[in-house]
């Protein structure tokens, strides 16, 4: 192994897989919705038609994550991350050259495929494999750094679109994303920490600890009771609402469009969007540590009703909708934060694995089904504005979810289900 130095190689990985995360899901993912009013209008279907792409890319991930996690395992990590963005961003830059579309949909299928690699799958692979300790710290960094990408994209993207069309920004942004991407994953990623001739950081530090830990990981409530009990099925609808809500964003820059703004100003509220997300992921992380997942939950919850509620009754005040809007990523973070640690809490670590996925399966139908059905709602309508009265309903009923998960923990609890 190499000569230890005070700043570990492991740090180098962490800058250079938040830049490649931050700019798949910041710089493309995120920017998609600023494109969904300009191509309606000027290619002449509806808003809800165009949105399906975005259900066929979430149908996608879903069949493609199993096979992709195999994939990262067997190949060189800098191949994967390099094949990915292409087929992610290269996909993107094709819709610039779409006139139908079933082109969207099309392209939806590598588009997810690279996603899967770039957004969901790198960063907890990689982290894991070069942190054992300062995971969170970690992890953190990664969606924060992932925040400020998409803070600077947004406005961006949108005057790209502003000044030279939604074809040429389509093209601009992912080839961009490929020439940032690629020589950045294979300079700076490495396969392993063996590969590379050092331990991971902290491995020195964890080795006496592993065995005081493993006890208390293995505490908890089994998935043969999980199945059975009320809690998964709130925790479950949880999820599926807070990404149902969350969704939504990808609907903003239509709904302001819509109220009379211009493309400019949706770049520069969706910029705010991320800067929310941003730092509503360093929040609602200190306040899961100090107040516990169910009060941070609930607390995240009540700022969706007051982001939506200024929403609706903002009269067209820019502060207040920039505001609104900044508040709301504050609550889109709960994906990344809350989902996870209300799964913890609630059933322990004894069955996470197998529980957090069962109750995923409410964040994958959510991606599948909310975002074409607010584009539906809005031809079948018009307006954004019963989506916004939904939306008030959904988070009044996940703050009752919540409720009702930690109510049958208790009894779970107070019958013996909950095992050492």
């Amino acid at each position: 192994m190499k000569q230890k130095s005070k700043f570990h190689y492991a740090w180098w990985i962490l800058i250079a897989l938040s830049i490649i995360v931050g700019i798949g899901k910041g710089a493309v993912n995120n920017t998609a919705g600023l494109f969904l009013t300009s191509v309606t209008n000027d290619l002449g279907f509806g808003m809800g038609k165009l949105s399906l792409y975005f259900s066929v890319s979430a149908v996608v991930t879903m069949i493609f994550l199993p096979i992709g996690g195999k994939l990262m395992a067997k190949y060189d990590t800098r191949l994967i991350l390099s094949i990915g963005i292409v087929f992610q961003a290269g996909a993107y830059a094709l819709f610039g050259l779409m006139s139908s579309v079933w082109g969207w949909y099309a392209l939806a299928i590598p588009l997810a495929v690279g996603g899967v690699f770039i957004t969901v799958i790198a960063g907890p692979v990689i982290i894991n494999q070069w942190f054992k300790k300062s995971n969170g710290l970690a992890l953190g960094v990664l969606s924060a750094v992932g925040g400020g990408v998409g803070a600077i994209a947004q406005p961006i993207a949108a005057s790209l679109i502003d000044g030279l069309g939604w074809r040429s920004a389509y093209m601009i942004i992912g080839g961009a994303a490929i020439i940032i991407v690629v020589p950045i994953a294979m300079l700076l990623i490495k396969r392993s920490p063996q590969a590379h001739g050092v331990l991971p950081y902290g491995a020195d530090d964890v080795t006496g600890q592993e065995n005081q830990q493993s006890t208390g990981e293995e505490a908890g409530i089994d998935m043969a009771t999980a199945k059975k009990s009320t809690a998964l099925y709130a925790l479950m609808l949880f999820f599926f609402f807070v990404t149902s809500i969350a969704s939504f964003s990808m609907h903003i820059p239509t709904y302001l469009t819509n109220q009379g703004f211009d493309i400019t100003f949706a770049g520069n509220v969706m910029g705010t969007y991320m800067l929310g997300i941003l730092i509503g992921s360093l929040i609602l992380g200190f306040l899961v540590d100090k107040l516990g997942s169910k009060y941070t939950a609930i607390l995240a919850m009540v700022c969706g009703i007051i982001a939506i509620s200024l929403l609706l009754f903002a009269n067209n005040s820019t502060t207040i909708i920039t505001f609104a809007v900044g508040l709301f990523g504050l609550v889109s973070s709960s994906i990344g934060i809350i989902a996870p640690a209300l799964a913890s809490t609630i059933f322990g670590k004894k069955a996470y694995s197998e529980i957090y996925s069962t109750a995923s399966i409410g964040l994958a139908v959510a991606s599948i089904i909310a975002l074409p059905a607010y584009g539906f709602v809005y031809d079948a309508t018009g307006s954004y504005m019963s989506v916004l009265y939904a939306l008030i309903i959904m988070l009044v009923i996940n703050i009752g979810c919540v409720f009702v998960a930690f109510n049958d923990k208790r009894k779970l609890v107070e019958q013996g289900f909950w095992t050492e």
